[in-house]
C-alpha cells in the first residue's frame, strides 16, 4: 500500500471516509460484540490513539511491535483476552457491505460447536472487488470445505470467521499462519463455510482505493 503506508499503518488507510480498521470494528459492534482485541506492529502508536476514540466495541491492544506473529501467532498471544468461548476473527484489509441480515450475525447463527472448529465467511468471485487471485475453497453439500485449488466453482475466504479456542490448545505464540489450522480442520471434517450476502471488498494497493469506493457506493445503493 506504499506510498500511503510510509506514514500510516495499513489498517488506518481510509476507504469511503472510513479506515479499514473501523469498517471491521463497526461490523463487530453492529453484531453485538462488546470487546475486540486489535494487534499492532507497524506504527503502533497511531492505531492505539485511533481506537482510543471509539466507544464500542471496547478495544484491547495486543502489542506485536517487537515481532509480528502472523495470523495464527497473533491469535495465540491474544487468547488470554479472548476467553474459552468461540470468537470472531477479522482481517484488517478486507471489509464488506451487508445485504439483508448482518453477515456476522448469520455466521453466529450458523455456528455449531459440536461439529465445527472453524466457520469461514465466504464470497463469490462475482460479489468481490479488488480480489486478484483465484478461489480458496469448495463447499460440500453438508457445508464442509476443501481447498478449491483455483477451481472457478469455488469461493473466496472473505477475511471473517468464527473459531473455537480449543484449536490452539497446543500452540505457542510464535509466528505462524492460520492456514495450517484450516488444513487441520479440513482433515478432521471440522472446517465449514457460510456464503455471505452482500459485497466483499479487499484493498491491496493505492490504485484499488477508487475501485473500492465505487463498489461501496454501489453496494450501499443496492442495500437500501
Amino acid at each position: 500500500m506504499r506510498p500511503i503506508t510510509d506514514a500510516i499503518p495499513k489498517p488506518l488507510v481510509r476507504v469511503a471516509g472510513k479506515t479499514l480498521l473501523d469498517w471491521g470494528l463497526d461490523s463487530l459492534a453492529a453484531a453485538g460484540v462488546a470487546k475486540a482485541v486489535v494487534n499492532v506492529h507497524y506504527l503502533p502508536e497511531q492505531i492505539v490513539a485511533h481506537v482510543a476514540a471509539r466507544h464500542e466495541p471496547r478495544i484491547i491492544i495486543s502489542d506485536e511491535s517487537d515481532r509480528l506473529l502472523d495470523s495464527a501467532g497473533g491469535i495465540v498471544k491474544a487468547l488470554q483476552e479472548l476467553g474459552d468461548q468461540p470468537f470472531y476473527i477479522l482481517n484488517a484489509d478486507t471489509f464488506w457491505i451487508d445485504h439483508g441480515p448482518l453477515n456476522l450475525g448469520r455466521l453466529a447463527l450458523a455456528w455449531d460447536g459440536a461439529k465445527m472448529d472453524i466457520l469461514l465467511m465466504l464470497a463469490d468471485l462475482h460479489q468481490a472487488t479488488g480480489h486478484c487471485g483465484s478461489t480458496d475453497f469448495l463447499v460440500a453439500p453438508d457445508g464442509t470445505l476443501r481447498r478449491s485449488k483455483g477451481d472457478p466453482a469455488g469461493l473466496i475466504y472473505a477475511g471473517a470467521a468464527i473459531v473455537h479456542p480449543r484449536l490452539f490448545a497446543a500452540a505457542s505464540a510464535e509466528p505462524h499462519s492460520l492456514n495450517a489450522y484450516f488444513d487441520k480442520a479440513i482433515a478432521t471434517g471440522r472446517l465449514f463455510g457460510m456464503p455471505m450476502h452482500g459485497h466483499w471488498i479487499t484493498v491491496g494497493t493505492p490504485d484499488a482505493i477508487p475501485l473500492a469506493e465505487a463498489a461501496v457506493a454501489g453496494a450501499l445503493t443496492e442495500s437500501q
